[in-house]
């Protein structure tokens, strides 16, 4: 099992975590995610050998947010 913390930008309201939690937290192979709004953090705990940090970077990209590097 694997975990990442990312620095996401542009969360700005308890809509933005539900759908960070819908859209990637249900994806197969993310065992555990959590969203820290006031932080702008995600921490997700994934299986690599089932999805990779860059799907989980781009699942939540597509929802319209800005994953700092």
């Amino acid at each position: 099992m694997e975990k990442v913390s990312l620095k996401v930008k542009g969360m700005s309201c308890d809509h933005c975590v539900k759908t960070i939690e819908e859209n990637v937290g249900t994806l197969n192979g993310v065992d555990r995610l959590l969203v820290d709004l006031e932080e702008e953090d995600v921490v997700i705990e994934y299986n690599a050998d089932t999805i990779s940090l860059d799907k989980l970077k781009e699942a939540i990209e597509e929802q319209g947010y800005e994953i700092e590097s």
